[in-house]
């Protein structure tokens, strides 16, 4: 395996990026149709302007729930690759995941963290993430060894080589701006639903 963190890497000394940028470079390497869940707000928001995959699935008002709603589909379905976008402040609600994760290691699951430091879509309030605490800290004490701190766009690309190519469960934690969307997803949950789970030949 390669070196892919600098045990020295933490939320303060990492380059500020920018979600829809990281978002497409993800799709970009998306070729065997490898499920996506876009947590809620911004994150589905990007995920959504980068193209309507089928395998995508967009979550609405649901916070707290990517990653576990991404565990079940790794776990119903491990030989697919899955990857879970969210965000600070979702995950800060739902920090027990991790350590669910890290119980039940499902090889194909890849979490990636879009850390801006606030609780951007309702106002711009600061996430914890803004003072104290370090996610890729958290989920190593959580049990998740492979979680590391994007350093730049190129890293992230290698990182998420990495998680398509080798076992996982890996987490990617990303620093990034507060641009806002340019464009939302279709708020249509009976088919945002429905289009997925014909997607993963769940319903015919």
């Amino acid at each position: 395996m390669t070196n892919l963190t600098q045990p020295s890497s933490t939320r303060e000394n990492v380059q500020v990026m920018n979600r829809f940028d990281l978002t497409k470079r993800l799709v970009s390497k998306l070729h065997t149709k490898e499920a996506v869940i876009g947590g809620i707000g911004n994150n589905n928001f990007d995920l959504w302007a980068n193209g309507q995959r089928p395998e995508n699935f967009y979550m609405l008002g649901s916070m707290g729930l990517t990653i576990p709603i991404a565990f079940g589909v790794a776990l119903a379905q491990p030989k697919r690759r899955v990857f879970a976008l969210e965000g600070d402040g979702s995950l800060l609600m739902q920090l027990g995941a991790l350590g669910t994760v890290a119980r039940t290691p499902l090889k194909n699951l890849t979490m990636i963290v879009f850390d801006n430091g606030m609780y951007q879509i309702t106002g711009k309030q600061p996430t914890l993430t803004d003072s104290c605490v370090d996610l890729v800290s958290v989920a190593r004490s959580s049990g998740i060894t492979q979680s590391w701190w994007a350093r730049d766009e190129a890293h992230f690309e290698q990182l998420i080589d990495e998680a398509l190519t080798n076992d996982g469960p890996h987490f990617i934690a990303t620093r990034i701006d507060d641009k806002t969307p340019t464009v939302s997803t279709d708020r249509d949950p009976v088919k945002i639903r429905l289009g997925f789970m014909q997607a993963l030949s769940l319903k015919q």
